[in-house]
């Protein structure tokens, strides 16, 4: 079943002021519509519940982005096009700019709103989460003026909002106070871009500033800063997308360590609300939630412990920029291993910061086929070893990525013997029945932590198992390019 055009009238006011006094004349009656990504879905299946449509596209009052000195006002009728070549939302806003790019494709990113993601009011949006991280606000506008109420909150339930029937959302303010911050999107989907999210997160969090008396041994374990703030969204979680204000209490102030990490999982599997539905299940989900805030805590550990200058990355980055292809590739081989990857990122080049590199990396992995997937995990020495299969490598990328190897795995060295015994029996296990050598993420995690790790995955069948190792990888290569940067 189809729509029939005949059934719809559609008008477009020439300015802002003539399309709110439409909806004040009929409140309820008339739909807002911009880039119509979502509309067109609804109408082409017939589902769309309103008959009267009122066009604001391209209204100049909305398209306009402003930079002042205390924020970025993004007018709702901008489109993911014009964030993601907004020089000051890349540099300072780094989550939307990322999330932009998911939106879809090009032809999508072109039309679709950031004011239209809003009122659309899906809990699966990819740019939502990134608007509560950065503390958004919105301004409304009617024929009775202006209000402006913070972004948190506009989304009351399922697909309900706090945005009257004559209002329209006229702006996205966010605030620039994030400098020094950490930042962290991702999404789990069928596919980064083109796909809607089966779970999203964005998350940012500062450390305090380091002294001689903030870093201590436990054990063998060297800590670092303790977490002075920190924000968590996650989408396709709850009914509206979620900020994790309970995660975040339980964080703010502490050093981080596998303890926190493993109570900051299950504070966030206990807060979100999942459902099941076509794209996954709550199960999968709440598993997921709790995966990702752990992934970002050791990122931002990994953060804190690194030398954290941005001009040294900046400069590591125009370097390599410049460098010959050959040279290029040899530079970042070390951080994957397949030299298909290597060559890909090579020619991807340039690359302008560290977030469109650990975006591109994610791309072209994504991409590579299953063999060289395996190449980049025959690369690694087994958990609880220093050296790699491939021992008699003496290239400059072998040693890198051996030195790197033993860093990512300090803690097992100084764990009790009985735990070193149990992590070889289960690396024998383990090649035994997947033909290959475990593969995890071991950056930030006990070895007791990597043990029960092992012991899970030994039960997966196979095709879960190269996935999740394929994973695993994939959260190797951002680690060791975060390394890379520092020089």
């Amino acid at each position: 079943m189809r729509s029939d055009p005949a059934d719809y009238e559609l008008v477009a006011p020439g300015s802002l002021q003539a399309a709110v006094a439409l909806l004040a004349r009929s409140p309820g009656e008339w739909l807002p519509i911009a880039g119509g990504t979502d509309v067109m879905v609804q109408y082409a299946a017939a589902k769309l519940p309103f008959r009267k449509l009122v066009s604001i596209w391209n209204l100049p009052e909305l398209r306009s982005i402003e930079v002042t000195a205390n924020e970025i006002r993004v007018g709702a009728g901008s489109t993911y096009t014009d964030i993601r070549e907004q020089e000051v939302i890349e540099s300072e806003f780094p989550m939307l700019a990322r999330a932009a790019r998911w939106t879809g494709g090009i032809a999508n990113q072109n039309r679709g709103t950031i004011g239209g993601n809003i009122v659309n009011a899906s809990p699966a949006a990819d740019s939502l989460p990134a608007l509560l991280a950065y503390d958004a606000e919105l301004i409304l506008v009617s024929v009775r003026g202006e209000r402006r109420l913070p972004y948190e909150g506009f989304h009351t339930d399922y697909k309900k909002t706090k945005l009257a029937p004559d209002e329209l959302i006229r702006a996205v303010c966010l605030p620039r106070k994030f400098a020094g911050y950490v930042h962290h999107a991702r999404k789990v989907g069928s596919r980064n871009a083109q796909a809607i999210s089966k779970v999203c997160i964005a998350a940012l969090a500062r450390l305090a500033p380091a002294t001689a008396m903030d870093r201590k041994v436990v054990g063998r374990t060297v800590m670092g800063q303790p977490i002075e703030d920190l924000r968590v969204a996650l989408g396709s979680v709850a009914p509206v997308p979620l900020r994790l204000r309970e995660t975040e209490h339980v964080l703010i102030g502490k050093v981080i360590d596998p303890s926190l990490v493993s109570l900051a999982q299950k504070t966030a599997v206990a807060e979100v609300r999942p459902i099941n539905d076509i794209r996954s299940t709550a199960k999968y989900r709440s598993a997921v939630a709790g995966n990702l805030v752990a992934e970002f805590l050791y990122l931002l550990n990994a953060a804190g412990k690194g030398t954290g200058a941005d001009k040294g990355a900046s400069d590591v980055l125009a370097r390599w920029n410049a460098a010959p292809s050959d040279a290029a590739e040899m530079q970042v081989l070390p951080c994957c291993g397949s030299l298909k990857w290597a060559r890909a990122m090579a020619a991807r080049r340039p690359l302008k910061d560290e977030d469109v590199l650990l975006t591109t990396s994610d791309d072209v992995w994504r991409h590579l086929g299953e063999d060289d997937w395996m190449k980049a995990f025959h690369s690694h020495p087994r958990i609880g070893e220093s050296k790699t299969t491939a021992e008699s490598e003496t290239t400059e990328a072998a040693q890198k990525s051996e030195a790197w190897a033993r860093q990512e795995q300090e803690t097992v060295a100084g764990a009790d013997e009985a735990v070193k015994i149990a992590l070889a029996e289960g690396n024998r296990a383990y090649e035994q029945k997947f033909g290959r050598i475990f593969i995890v993420c071991a950056t930030g995690k006990s070895a007791q932590e990597l043990l029960g790790m092992l012991r899970r995955r030994l039960l997966n069948d196979a095709r879960t198992e190269f996935a999740e190792a394929a994973e695993q990888q994939r959260q190797i290569i951002q680690v060791r390019l975060r390394k890379w940067l520092q020089g």
